[in-house]
């Protein structure tokens, strides 16, 4: 029985489904956002945005859905009863390290089960937002689209953050502080950087750039939070921590530390907060250090040892992915069948040729989030002292943003 349902988690016409269901629900989520931007939004921005969360959720949760229960991955999360308490209740700046090609669904697992999934937001290219379905539910969740000019895009990180800290429900917001994910490639040419400065160099991280950063503080301190989140998964892990095998069934283990950090207690001047992110780094290196040195984050590290909360699936996403195939799968496939029985030829050939299109959109998506797939941005050297530019997020399929097309 084992043997028969591991076929079937890896079967392509169980996958073709997933890819309608998915783009599917995208589309007419799309457009449901697109219907309240231009006829609720400009009279009650509020309500819009009630809304829009559950609109939000109700994509992003498909893919939490495939971590959770069709893979049966496992999440431990390492944080503090005190800091827990603030999870899901305010307004946070998430700082992640951007290691693995499930890092972004890890942590939407994470924002799932404290309630905040469908208010994420990130960073990102502002070209990601012409892309349809997930480009164009961020665009109308408002994410922060930049568009790499400093002198812009510090205009719009003030203008988008003030935007966000007036929404009705708790918003997390993710900036990737390396820019791009880790790369050996990458690596070398950050090591290259920081010994011609002078820095201390990070065997796990890239060092961060940290002008997104300093230009988003000013409208954070005292609205929000930060929260520090590390992410980490087994070198030696028999499941390799890739989309295709979370999609293939095969479960994977993640241990993340979150650690909550008042706006109030950082540095006021530009500079000191650049050096406090700088020393973050420097003791995240440390924890992913001890990590892979000793299992945990905390026995060659500074950081003081806190016990493993184990992630919970919640029924929530089960019955929302149930839902989605109900009305997506089998009108569609039923609609298919119909055309072929009937003769007409045309439309049944035109309906085959949108689900394989579906389907190789999942493929290339899927391609696209490898790490061998990642943008060479930040494999050159800098030509600064790491300020260089802000920083952009990537997400479900979307490869590294800034080459792209976003936890």
């Amino acid at each position: 029985m084992a043997g028969l349902w591991s076929v079937i988690k890896q079967s392509t016409l169980v996958h073709l489904c997933f890819a309608i269901s998915y783009f599917t629900s995208g589309l007419v989520i799309n457009t449901a956002q697109c219907i309240l931007y231009f006829g609720l939004k400009p009279f009650n921005k509020r309500l819009y945005r009630k809304i829009g969360y559950y609109l939000c959720y109700s994509f992003y949760s498909q893919l939490v859905f495939l971590a959770d229960w069709w893979s049966g991955s496992t999440l431990y999360v390492y944080i503090s009863d005190e800091d827990l308490k603030y999870c899901g209740k305010e307004h946070v700046l998430l700082l992640m390290n951007h290691t693995y090609e499930v890092d972004w669904l890890v942590g939407w697992v994470f924002c799932e089960k404290v309630g905040v999934l469908g208010n994420c937001k990130a960073y990102a290219k502002k070209v990601i937002q012409y892309i349809p379905t997930i480009g164009w539910a961020w665009k109308f969740a408002e994410f922060v689209f930049l568009e790499r000019s400093f002198d812009k895009d510090k205009e719009i990180i003030g203008r988008q953050i003030k935007e966000i800290m007036d929404y009705p429900d708790p918003v997390w917001l993710l900036l990737n502080a390396e820019g791009t994910r880790f790369t050996e490639k990458k690596h070398e040419a950050s090591v290259k950087f920081a010994r011609e400065r002078g820095m201390v160099e990070l065997k796990h991280h890239l060092i961060p750039r940290t002008k997104g950063f300093t230009a988003s503080l000013p409208n954070l301190r005292g609205r929000s939070s930060i929260l520090d989140i590390q992410l980490g998964i087994a070198k030696d892990s028999p499941v390799k921590p890739t989309i295709f095998n979370i999609l293939n069934g095969k479960p994977i283990t993640a241990h993340m530390h979150v650690r909550r950090i008042p706006t109030e207690s950082l540095p006021e001047a530009e500079e000191e907060a650049a050096e406090w992110m700088q020393e973050l780094f420097r003791q995240k290196d440390r924890m992913q250090d001890s990590f892979h040195t000793h299992g945990d984050f905390f026995t060659g590290s500074d950081v003081p040892r806190k016990h493993a909360i184990k992630m919970q699936p919640r029924m929530a996403t089960l019955v929302n992915m149930a839902a989605w195939n109900v009305v997506t799968v089998i009108p569609m496939t039923y609609a298919l069948l119909q055309s072929l029985l009937d003769g007409q030829y045309m439309y049944f050939s035109i309906g085959a040729s949108a689900l394989m299109a579906f389907y190789l959109l999942m493929v290339k998506a899927i391609g696209m989030s490898k790490i061998s797939k990642a943008s060479s941005y930040g494999a050159s050297d800098r030509k600064t002292n790491g300020h260089s530019s802000l920083h952009q997020h990537n997400g479900a399929g979307s490869g590294d943003a800034e080459t792209t097309k976003t936890k």
